[in-house]
């Protein structure tokens, strides 16, 4: 006769396969949605934000997992090639800061992390933005640098009605990073004086 607790595992089971088979998927899986070669590919406006969502969701389940978010990265650069440059650089750098933006705003909640794995805006829990959406927008206004446009690393969560408040201005921020991705060889220079130089 079978004992109680093995008849539980048996039934668990499957679960515990479908989570080991999850963990091991974060890593191609950021490196599908990073990839600069298919992100060329994108066609509208703003097509990339879900990509930056589900790869929130990706670094947070790979880290419930035990896995660290740093390694993740580098290991999805290693699979779409883009290990050791400035954009693997600049990518990893933003979305552990995303990861880090989507705890403090209370993103990856179950519901949360359920919107983010299908790349939709997750609800706010915490602080002064709770129940708005944490949506992904620009950190250099692509209305100026249209070659950003498809730039999963020029995304970040911010609280929705933030974004109406920005409303494309270029920050201090901003600046900055436009000056680093210049430099780095991934921003136009005609790009970068358009950021310096704003308002005009």
């Amino acid at each position: 006769m079978t004992s109680l607790p093995i008849l539980i595992l048996l039934l668990f089971l499957p679960n515990l396969e479908l989570k080991a088979e999850d963990a091991k998927t974060a890593q191609p899986a950021i490196a599908s949605l990073t990839d600069p070669v298919s992100l060329a590919t994108l066609k509208g406006k703003r097509a990339a934000n879900p990509l930056l969502q589900k790869c929130v969701y990706w670094l947070a389940y790979a880290e419930e997992q035990g896995e660290k978010p740093e390694a993740v990265l580098d290991e999805s650069a290693k699979l779409n090639k883009t290990a050791g440059t400035p954009y693997a650089g600049f990518l990893s750098w933003g979305l552990l800061e995303n990861l880090k933006i989507a705890k403090e705003l209370g993103l990856l909640t179950s519901e949360g992390m359920a919107e983010l794995r299908q790349g939709k805006s997750a609800t706010i829990t915490k602080g002064q933005y709770a129940g708005q959406e944490a949506e992904a927008d620009d950190v250099i206004p692509t209305a100026l640098c249209p070659e950003l446009q498809n730039q999963v690393m020029n995304l970040e969560l911010i609280p929705a009605s933030l974004i109406r408040a920005k409303n494309d201005k270029v920050t201090d921020r901003a600046k900055v990073f436009a000056k680093e991705l210049y430099e780095a060889k991934l921003l136009s220079e005609e790009g970068w004086q358009k950021v310096q130089g704003w308002p005009p």
